[in-house]
Order: C-alpha cells, then sequence, then structure tokens
C-alpha cells in the first residue's frame, strides 16, 4: 500500500499534468482528473483514520498515566518503606516507574503538535516521573543505610593504641638503654590487609542496582549518584572513627605536645592500611557491583564518595611534614612515609582512571613532603648531636646518654635502610666523614673499597659517628684526670662498637668500621693504662736501690719505695671504685690486665727484698691488692683502710 505522502505527491503530479499539456484529449484529461479527485480523498480518508488512532492511543496513554500516578501517589501517602514492605512490592513500584519512563517517552516522540491537552498530558507525565524519581532516591539511600554490614575490627586484630603511648625524649636529656623501646619500630602485620568485606548486605545489591539503572534510564542518574556519594561519605567518616583517627586541622596537629602528637601517629600508621587496603577496597567494589554497568559512573561515585576522607587521612600527614623538624619525630615519619609509599600500588590501583587523578597526585606529594621533613629532621639530629655541649663531666666516666641515644637511634634506623637511601640520596655530602683524621690501622685498599661500595644511608651514618666522637672527644676534656678521660672515650667507643656488631648497623657500616673502632677503644686502654700504673710501676724499680744488707740508706729509700707505693695504690682505689666500666667483659680485661703489671711486680719486687723489710712494713698481701683491684669500676667510691695480710 502507498504511503500517504506518497499518494499526495502522485495527485499532485497529475493536477499539474493537466494544467500544462494542451495536447491531451478531452477524454484522457476527464480519466486523470477522476484520477486526481480519487486520490485526494483516500489521502482525507488516511488523516481521519490517523486522528482516531491518535486519539486512541492518547486516551490509552493516559489511562495508565492515570494508574501510574495512583501507584505513586499511593506510595507517597503512604510514606512507609517500599522496600521494607516485600520483595513483590518493590518489583511492582519498579515496574510502574518504568512504565512511567516509557510513557514519557512515547510522548515526547509524538509531538503532538504543540496542543494544549497533549502538552498537559506530558508535563503530567513528568511529574509523576519526578514524585517517582524522589521516591527511589530516599528508598536508595534507606538500602544503603539500613543494610550496611558492621565493620568488625576484630576481624583484623586491630587494637586500641591507648596503652601505646610511649615517650621520646630530646636527645638532650635521654639516652639510657630504655631509649631502645622509645625508638622501636612499629612491627605491621599483613595479614589483616587482605580483607574484603561486604559493606552493604549482598542481598540488596540487586536492588540497588535496578534503582540505579532506573534512574539513570529516567535521566536521573545525578541524583543517584549524589545519594550514593552522600550515605557513603557518612559511611568513610564512620569507618574512620572506628579506627580511631580523629579530624584535626593542620593547626591542631603544630600545636599539639608530642606525646600526644606521637600516639595519634601510630595510631595513624595502624589505620590506614586497613582503611586502603580493606576498606577503600571494600567501597570500590561496592560501587562496581552497583554502577558497573554505566560505563565511568562507578570510578565517578568511589572517587567522589572516598575523596574528602583520604584528604582528611592525608592532611595529618601534611601537618607532620610542615611542622618542627624534631629528632624524636624521625622514627615516626619514616613509618608515615613507608606506609604512603606501600600503598602507592593500592592507590594506583583504586584511582587508575582520569577521575582519581586528583587523588593519585595528592598521595604522591604528599609522600614528596614528608620525604623532604625526614631529610631536614635527621639534618636536624646531626645539628643536635654536635651543638650538645655539657658544662661538667659525665659522672663517673661510664657511657654517656648522647651516645646511648645516637647509638639506639641509628639502630632502629637501619631498619629503614631503603627509605633512608632513597631520602638521603639528594643530600650527600663531599665528604662526609672528614671531620676528624681516622688514625685507624686499616689498609688503603680497604679504605678505597669501603668509600666505594658504602650506601647513602651509611654514609650520613659514619658522618654522625664521627660527629658524635669529636663531641665525646670535646666532653673528655671536661676530667682533670687524664686516666678517667681514657676510660670515659674507651667505654662510649667499646659500647659504640658492641652495638653496631650486634644489630643491622653491621651490614649498614661493615666490619671494617668494627675493626678501626676496637683498635680505638682498646688504644684508650692502653693509654689509661700507662697514665695509672706507669708512675706506680716505677716506685717497684730497684734504681737508687744499693745493697740494701749493708747500706742503711738503700733501706730507708727501699721503705719509702714501698709506702710511696701503698699510698699511690690506695689513691688510685679511692678514685676509681668510683668510675665506671658497665660492660662486665671490659671491665675484666681491665682487671687482668692491672693484675699482670702491678701485681706481679709487687710480688717481684716484695720477694726480691723481703730479707731487708720488716713485716710492719709490708702493709698488703699481694692477694690483698689483687682482690682490691676487683672492685675497681664499679661505680662506687670506696677507700683502703689498713692491711688485710693474709
Amino acid at each position: 500500500m502507498e504511503t500517504e505522502e506518497e499518494l499526495i505527491a502522485a495527485a499532485k503530479q497529475i493536477m499539474k499534468a493537466l494544467e500544462t499539456n494542451k495536447n491531451l484529449t478531452d477524454d484522457a484529461k476527464k480519466i486523470l482528473s477522476n484520477l486526481g479527485m480519487q486520490l485526494c480523498d483516500i489521502t482525507r480518508e488516511n488523516e481521519q483514520k490517523n486522528e482516531v488512532v491518535k486519539e486512541d492511543g492518547l486516551n490509552e496513554i493516559e489511562r495508565q498515566l492515570n494508574l501510574i500516578q495512583d501507584k505513586v501517589l499511593s506510595w507517597e501517602r503512604d510514606q512507609s518503606i517500599i522496600w521494607d514492605c516485600g520483595p513483590e512490592e518493590a518489583y511492582e513500584y519498579l515496574k510502574a516507574v518504568d512504565e512511567a519512563r516509557k510513557l514519557t517517552e512515547s510522548l515526547e516522540r509524538l509531538s503532538l503538535n504543540n496542543g494544549c491537552e497533549d502538552t498537559t498530558l506530558l508535563r503530567r507525565a513528568h511529574d509523576v516521573l519526578q514524585m517517582a524519581m524522589a521516591r527511589l532516591e530516599e528508598e536508595f539511600k534507606h538500602l544503603l543505610v539500613q543494610n550496611r554490614q558492621p565493620f568488625e575490627l576484630e576481624h583484623m586484630s586491630f587494637r586500641s593504641s591507648e596503652d601505646d603511648i610511649m615517650e621520646a625524649g630530646s636527645v638532650i636529656s635521654s639516652g639510657d638503654d630504655s631509649l631502645e623501646d622509645v625508638v622501636q619500630r612499629d612491627s605491621m602485620s599483613r595479614g589483616p590487609e587482605e580483607y574484603i568485606i561486604e559493606l552493604v548486605h549482598p542481598d540488596v545489591i540487586p536492588d540497588l542496582k535496578s534503582i540505579a539503572n532506573l534512574m539513570f534510564d529516567s535521566n536521573y542518574g545525578r541524583e543517584c549518584t549524589q545519594a550514593f556519594i552522600g550515605v557513603q561519605k557518612d559511611a568513610l567518616d564512620d569507618c574512620i572513627y572506628i579506627l580511631e583517627v580523629e579530624k584535626l586541622s593542620i593547626e591542631d596537629v603544630l600545636r599539639m605536645e608530642w606525646n600526644t602528637l606521637n600516639s595519634k601517629i601510630r595510631r595513624w600508621i595502624r589505620a590506614m592500611k586497613i582503611f586502603v587496603r580493606v576498606y577503600l577496597a571494600s567501597e570500590k567494589l561496592l560501587s562496581d557491583k552497583i554502577f558497573g554497568d554505566l560505563e565511568s559512573v562507578s570510578s565517578v561515585c568511589f572517587v567522589e564518595s572516598s575523596k574528602t576522607a583520604i584528604q582528611q587521612l592525608l592532611n595529618f600527614s601534611e601537618a607532620i611534614a610542615i611542622g618542627p623538624h624534631q629528632p624524636e619525630k624521625l622514627i615516626r615519619i619514616l613509618d608515615m612515609y613507608e606506609v604512603l609509599a606501600d600503598l602507592i600500588p593500592d592507590i594506583d590501583t583504586l584511582y587508575s582512571d582520569d577521575m582519581g587523578s586528583c587523588v593519585r597526585i595528592e598521595w604522591q606529594d604528599i609522600l614528596r613532603r614528608l620525604g623532604d621533613c625526614a631529610k631536614a629532621t635527621f639534618l636536624e639530629f646531626e645539628n643536635a648531636v654536635a651543638s650538645n655541649v655539657s658544662t661538667n663531666p659525665f659522672p663517673g666516666g661510664g657511657v654517656h646518654h648522647l651516645t646511648r641515644y645516637v647509638m639506639n637511634y641509628i639502630k632502629t634506623l637501619a631498619d629503614y635502610r631503603e627509605t633512608l637511601d632513597v631520602i638521603l640520596k639528594d643530600h650527600e655530602r663531599e665528604d662526609p666523614i672528614s671531620f676528624s683524621p681516622d688514625l685507624s690501622p686499616v689498609s688503603d685498599e680497604e679504605n678505597t673499597e669501603g668509600k666505594s661500595s658504602v650506601s647513602t644511608m651509611a654514609q650520613h651514618f659514619q658522618s654522625l659517628i664521627v660527629i658524635l666522637e669529636c663531641n665525646l672527644d670535646d666532653k673528655s676534656k671536661l676530667y682533670k684526670d687524664d686516666s678517667l678521660q681514657q676510660i670515659f672515650l674507651m667505654n662510649n667507643i667499646h659500647y659504640m662498637a658492641e652495638k653496631v656488631k650486634g644489630s643491622k648497623l653491621r651490614t649498614v657500616l661493615g666490619d671494617g668500621w668494627i675493626r678501626k673502632h676496637n683498635w680505638k677503644f682498646q688504644q684508650h686502654a692502653m693509654n689509661y693504662q700507662r697514665a695509672t700504673w706507669s708512675s706506680i710501676l716505677s716506685l717497684l724499680k730497684d734504681e737508687g736501690i744499693q745493697n740494701p744488707s749493708s747500706n742503711s740508706t738503700s733501706r730507708t729509700i727501699l721503705k719509702e719505695r714501698l709506702q710511696s707505693f701503698y699510698l699511690a695504690f690506695e689513691e688510685v682505689y679511692k678514685n676509681q671504685t668510683g668510675w665506671l666500666i658497665p660492660d662486665s667483659q671490659l671491665r675484666d680485661d681491665l682487671h687482668i690486665s692491672a693484675s699482670l703489671n702491678i701485681i706481679q711486680a709487687y710480688r717481684t719486687f716484695v720477694g726480691r727484698h723481703i730479707v731487708h723489710i720488716s713485716e710492719k712494713h709490708i702493709k698488703y698481701t699481694a692477694d690483698d691488692l689483687e682482690d682490691r683491684l676487683l672492685d675497681l669500676f664499679e661505680g662506687s667510691q670506696k677507700s683502703l683502710h689498713g692491711g688485710n695480710k693474709k
């Protein structure tokens, strides 16, 4: 059958032919005229039929629209939650709304010549659809909130850190062995980070997805995504609260006392991996399940819902990065740096497209700032060690607090070798160990090999230790007694060597460094022996004593020598029992060395001249003196009162 347009065109051609063609016979003209009239009649009949069809169609659309409107309005009056009334009611409502969408699209396609009645019907359809979309938006939010799964931290072995507050003293005031606890590195188990949890009960995911698809099909996608983003922003805030990470401004962090801040950093470190690897990964999965069929919508929803929470966590890092460069903060700064660096692959995966680029860029920027802060803090630590000044000698010549602090500090820093190599690489010294001459007996070949293979961190550690040694050398000069100077330096360098030998520092500084410092403290031990006992040993020599059996002067000298020896030994005993050598092996070594020199010389001297010395002049036996040597370096000053001859 010819279409209406084709019939009209044919009729027009016939009428034109009648007007222009003069050669037609009267019969031909009559036939063509009748044909044209018939075509016009057919066209009018078709138009009348179309009008009837259109009218019937609009009546049917209006009837359907009335039914849908009644359905939508009934739920508006009810005010109860549709999805709480069972799956059948929810299905019927979705079906009605989908029909409203289709009716609206049909009315828009008909383009009914802008008639008043037609326009009114289209407006009604839009109003019904808008009302239904608003209701679906509320139902969508309700399903997300009411079916949110609890975030169970106990499944991830996350504990409160209220009992983890640790005090980190300054480089000036701290330094005993307990400092190893102060700078102990946090252990971070990877077990809980493998969790992916269902943030919303899986039974309602199909319903959420159906609502989302229908709202997007109805051109209400923006309202749907805003509903999701708003609800999930609140959920992410709740997660951060459960992880015990407070909302703090940068100003709040900068004003905080270190003990409190230290606790919050530790809490942030433990929370960060769980938040990204567990919660954000689960949030991304939820977005994909609901909006996965809608091209880039899932990514938009995930990024927009999580961006504020991520920014809150990164703001805390930024506050630490721009804060003062206090040495006690360095371990925590490195912990934060390593957490952020470790999570970069996760962040790149979660925020892989253009929408997530803002998060990736901000993450890298904060990481760089933390690295700069760590580098500046380490250099500030070097300055603090160099500028640590004492006005009084350290009691007893023991291991100085500064030595303990520095060695325990870098012992812990050795755990961050790869990180520090990266952070410190941009600040290599031209000659990092040129602070003082190295007098240790190490070959040129070993020196060359060490310099060529030493890491950036090792160079800085060597530099720091040289700074420490220079500082200790200055502190040793506060002692008036040269022997005590040597004991002080021996104690401190021995402590340094033992710390390196028994820790990861050995792999950083190397066995060559240990050999050098073993040699150094042994030199100080030898210097102590000379400074303490050389003059005393000279009293046990026979110089000036000639044949005491026939020479009264020699016998007098002999008695005076022996008396001077006792006085000198008692003075050493009185002073050096108050001195301290904390390391028992080092203390025993000095006892043995002194015994081999002093006691043997005393035995020989007394044995050679015993016939010329009255018993009343022998104040101590060799065994007495040997026992008394064992009292030296215990840190408790004593005095000898009379002899204990055996």
